[in-house]
């Protein structure tokens, strides 16, 4: 392995910490950052993310991320059990999403425009370095679909009103709190909440068993090749163990990590991110913003685009490093370049798929501008809408699954008929 590469990546390590620290304006925008480079490194080593869990099973016949993620879910919510429980849910800004209209068309939206560029609002970020003219062509429109939301988001009755709610739900942003409909279990409703969480991780893990195996039956399931390359991942012998060897470093930079050590992983920096900010993980609102940004280059000022989209002024002025999440998202891409580079695989994965047609660039278009839509409709992506309400024990999460996995099918349909 040449060494360029790593001697790059540990420099960028370096600079993490030393530009981070001394350029942020506060500690919480470094610590932003830092948790933005362990969601890109992680995501990226473990070759994971949510979009897939769809895309992969409708393109490979394997559910395995699928099952994954209902883990990762799950020991989500144990972890913010230990925030939550004895505590006032809300001093926490739980996203306890309104279940309604927008968000079943916004799963759909969003389930269909990720399966045609194979990414989702953090997957975009990583695929920035490892697929850059569809990652940026998505992200471009993606953002125009964010900007254009606004609006409808910050107006609709139907995309802000909740069909249902509970009392901590109501308190919120509207929706249904889970704990809320067990506070008779003798621990505040959390057990009862963790109970039907994992019920609802079983039903899924139950369903995609089913569907994995009558693909193997029908012959169409041919696996997914980055899967079998970490399910050959070797347990560490400990009289081969030499603390400065080529075998050593492979172990501790470039094989990839498993789908459930990725999760472990995600999960850990998650509930640091709860703890620290008292918040979830979100990605996609900061794209609106940007795309409003790059209208002022050409003229349209503050107040106009505070007028169209019905938010402060102060969102298009503030600085880019001055945005909380924008930080963390600039961290995704850098945490995703830092792996690659100290693997050794960064040019190779970069210029990947440095071709695209002009075909594929209207489909990723699409992909990138239903997505962005659909993240104003539910109120959020797959870690906004998806991951942070189930981790945060909102049933808005498990209602957000099933019509991004009906959007996800019908749009794997399309994209296998259209990119023929």
């Amino acid at each position: 392995m040449k060494k360029t590469e790593p001697i790059l990546g540990f420099i960028g390590i370096l600079l993490v910490f030393i530009l981070g620290k001394t350029m942020l304006e506060t500690n919480m925008l470094f610590f932003r950052l830092l948790v933005g480079v362990g969601f890109g490194y992680t995501l990226s080593r473990a070759y994971t993310g949510f979009a897939g869990s769809i895309n992969r099973a409708f393109n490979t016949g394997s559910t395995k991320l699928m099952r994954t993620l209902m883990f990762l879910f799950f020991i989500s919510c144990l972890l913010t059990t230990a925030f939550l429980f004895n505590a006032d849910p809300t001093t926490y800004d739980l996203w306890v999403n309104p279940i309604n209209f927008g968000l079943m068309a916004g799963g759909v939206l969003f389930g269909f425009g990720m399966s045609f560029s194979s990414c989702c609002a953090s997957g975009v970020l990583t695929d920035i370095i490892t697929g850059f003219p569809r990652a940026f062509t998505t992200l471009v429109f993606f953002a125009l679909g964010v900007f254009l939301g606004f609006p409808i988001q910050n107006t609709a009755g139907w995309i802000k009103n909740s069909w249902f709610s509970t009392p901590v739900g109501e308190k919120l942003t509207g929706g249904v709190f889970m704990p809320d409909l067990f506070k008779w279990d003798g621990l505040d409703g959390y057990l009862g909440a963790l109970i039907l969480t994992a019920v609802f991780c079983g039903i899924v893990v139950y369903l995609s068993y089913r569907y994995e195996r009558s693909r193997k039956e029908k012959n169409t399931y041919i696996g997914h090749s980055m899967e079998k390359v970490q399910d050959q991942n070797e347990p560490l012998d400990s009289k081969d163990y030499k603390l400065l060897s080529e075998e050593n470093y492979n172990r501790l930079f470039i094989k990839p990590w498993t789908l459930v050590q990725g999760a472990v992983v995600l999960s850990i920096l998650f509930a640091l991110l709860m703890g620290v900010t008292k918040a979830g993980w979100g990605a996609s609102t900061p794209y609106g913003i940007w795309f409003g940004k790059f209208l002022m280059i050409f003229g349209v000022s503050p107040e106009s685009l505070a007028s169209f989209t019905k938010m402060p002024a102060k969102a298009y002025t503030q600085p880019f490093f001055g945005h909380a999440v924008s930080v963390q998202n600039f961290g995704i891409i850098v945490g995703t370049a830092i792996y690659l580079l100290t693997a050794g695989k960064f040019v190779k994965t970069f210029m990947s798929e440095m071709h695209i047609t002009a075909r594929e660039v209207l489909l990723y278009a699409l992909g990138g501008i239903t997505m962005g839509l659909g993240t104003r409709f539910a109120n959020g992506c797959n870690v906004g809408a998806l991951y942070t309400p189930i981790a945060n024990f909102s049933l808005s999460g498990w209602v957000f699954l099933i019509f991004m996995v009906l959007g996800g099918i019908a749009g794997n349909t399309c994209a296998k008929k259209w990119f023929k």
